[in-house]
């Protein structure tokens, strides 16, 4: 049995809470970690719990709105006090190099690893990471900025009959924040193990959450019963509700295996 988890990080929206840090998450697949999205208070919440850079070298941002990337600078500039010398790849719109490199000038000029941004096209589905064991495609979402989710799979090669060599999927892992409902997606994540999809309203809140382009709890609940996965988790949930469990009453009825992300919440792929 392969080693893949997933480690919630910070699971609110763009105001932080008592209870929730912006998004973040810690997807391990085999002997690799891949970061995905990096909002204020990620690097803190890897600290309480013990994770380890050492085998980060992979760094996926949805989008560039602020509760998704503001811990970036944070992270890197922890990683040169650290003396790190393996280099950093990030995968994002291109926008985030020209935002980030003045500040890495400046708070990180005497770092001993390089920083490789990849420019992605949220716009488009493609691969755009692959090696041995794991590859990671875009999932084109609805949102006020360009944006993009991931699908993680985790595969093997396998050896044919006539010694010919074929990638077999082992593990599928889609993440999907921040998105309008948007039914375009289902085909890319149709059979996922593991589904994360916004829930950042509650659907009394239809009206205002159509109005800045994210998701209900019931919205994501469809999508998740529309493209058969095995398991629904939600989260960015807004501000205004800090009773979580609200989410998972309306999502249930639609698609029953749903739980809420939490943040220091690890969950099994």
């Amino acid at each position: 049995m392969s080693n893949a988890k997933l480690t919630i990080l910070g699971c609110g929206s763009a105001k932080p809470t008592r209870t929730t840090s912006p998004s973040g998450q810690l997807v391990e697949l085999g002997d690799k970690s891949f970061l995905v999205d990096c909002g204020e208070g990620v690097q803190l919440t890897m600290q309480k719990l013990g994770i380890h850079t050492s085998r980060l070298y992979n760094i996926f941002i949805s989008h560039l709105h602020g509760d998704h990337c503001f811990g970036l600078i944070g992270l890197l500039t922890t990683l040169t006090m650290l003396k790190r010398t393996q280099p950093m790849h990030i995968y994002a719109h291109p926008d985030l190099e020209k935002l980030l490199s003045p500040l890495l000038n400046y708070h990180c000029s005497d770092r001993l690893f390089d920083i490789i941004f990849h420019p992605i096209n949220p716009r488009k589905h493609e691969v755009i990471y692959e090696d041995r064991t794991v590859s990671v495609e875009t999932i084109p979402l609805k949102h006020g900025v360009p944006t993009c989710g991931f699908l993680f799979n985790e595969t093997r090669r396998h050896k044919n009959d006539d010694g010919s060599f074929e990638r077999l999927t082992r593990k599928r892992y889609a993440y999907c924040s921040d998105t309008m409902y948007s039914e375009k997606i289902v085909p890319i994540i149709e059979g996922v193990e593991t589904l994360y999809h916004e829930s950042t309203f509650l659907q009394s809140m239809a009206e205002r959450s159509k109005e800045v382009k994210h998701s209900t709890a019931a919205e994501a609940a469809k999508i998740a019963q529309l493209a058969k996965v095995g398991k629904l988790i939600l989260g960015h949930y807004t501000a205004r509700e800090e009773n979580h469990h609200l989410f998972l009453e309306e999502a249930k009825p639609i698609f029953e295996n749903t739980c809420l992300a939490e943040e220091n919440l690890i969950f099994e792929l």
